[in-house]
């Protein structure tokens, strides 16, 4: 999986990844999370509403969000498209940040103090859009109880749930609200889009900011980078059959001697092979193709040389030993 058509995504996870070190580097943690009390009732630091959303505490946190976010708004925004995938988590930001306030309201001091800070109201409206409108890709069981692709990615988004107890329940609670909210007809939020301008200010400055977003293409060759091992040209059959019966021949007769004296072997092989040429007669253990055979072989190898196509019909036993031998050398 890459982040081809999900820019929106690339972006959040990078960000939300850079402020987070930038947060735990110069020691203002204390700065993001959500408290009532002193913080909201008596300090009036409202500030803290949307400014809790825009880091995680821990390590931990950080990384099993990244994970969640690669593996479920991804595929939510090519479902979604680009601009309405930004509009959800624009309106999701907002939704949550409201109900995230009404909770510390509503909810008793002694059952919940703070809301920890990070994207986990987001991250759990985004797995509500993913199980709505993403199916799983294969089930199983484990020990009799059936399970699905998305299992693991639940474990995880339940461990982030559980990380800080009560607050992170609550959190996760707001966030699955929040989906529910948007996916339902009684509100026009499925319907609302960014203005124009921003959606081609982020187009033309933002986008080019992330990088590549396609898949890295992966190559076909068997051979890695840089290696000077030697690749057959076109021209060039490699062949692993058998010598044939006249080369065997040719290399069991003896060869001249250096006094310039002639064996009469030599003599009656030459002859042989001239009135072989004017007869038309293939030498012995060659074969003589057809031009059926010679034109269906060049409709599958449109790209060799006729000649090459005749000397690999002549080693081959039949035709489909030719294409094994083209195919071969090719690969």
């Amino acid at each position: 999986m890459s982040f081809e058509h999900a820019p929106v995504t690339k972006g959040l996870m990078a960000g939300i990844a850079l402020t987070s070190i930038l947060v735990g580097v110069f020691d203002v943690k204390h700065y993001f999370h959500l408290q009532l009390v002193p913080h909201l009732s008596q300090y009036y630091q409202y500030w803290r509403l949307p400014l809790h959303h825009l880091a995680f505490s821990s390590s931990g946190e950080l990384f099993v969000g990244e994970i969640l976010l690669f593996n479920t708004a991804i595929q939510v925004e090519r479902q979604f498209g680009s601009q309405k995938f930004a509009s959800f988590v624009v309106l999701s930001l907002a939704l949550s940040t409201l109900f995230s306030f009404i909770s510390l309201l509503l909810i008793p001091l002694r059952l919940l103090t703070y809301l920890p800070p990070g994207l986990h109201a987001l991250l759990f409206s985004t797995l509500y859009q993913h199980v709505r409108i993403v199916p799983p890709a294969y089930s199983f069981r484990i020990l009799g109880v059936p399970l699905t692709s998305a299992s693991f990615m639940h474990l995880l988004a339940l461990q982030l749930a559980l990380s800080h107890i009560p607050g992170s329940a609550v959190a996760a609670t707001v966030g699955i609200l929040v989906g529910m909210a948007y996916r339902s007809d009684l509100t026009p939020m499925k319907s609302w889009r960014l203005p124009s301008g921003l959606v081609e200010f982020g187009r033309n400055w933002v986008i080019p900011l992330l990088g590549s977003l396609k898949a890295a293409r992966r190559s076909n060759r068997a051979l890695p980078d840089g290696s000077a091992a030697p690749t057959p040209t076109q021209d060039e059959v490699i062949t692993t059959s058998r010598l044939s019966a006249f080369t065997s021949t040719q290399r069991r007769q003896p060869q001249p001697s250096s006094d310039g004296d002639t064996p009469a072997s030599n003599a009656n092989s030459v002859m042989r092979e001239w009135v072989s040429g004017i007869a038309g007669r293939a030498p012995a253990g060659l074969r003589i193709p057809t031009e059926a055979e010679i034109g269906q072989l060049a409709g599958m190898f449109p790209d060799v040389r006729r000649e090459v196509l005749v000397t690999t019909l002549q080693r081959s036993a039949n035709i489909e030993a030719a294409v094994e031998t083209l195919l071969s050398s090719a690969s």
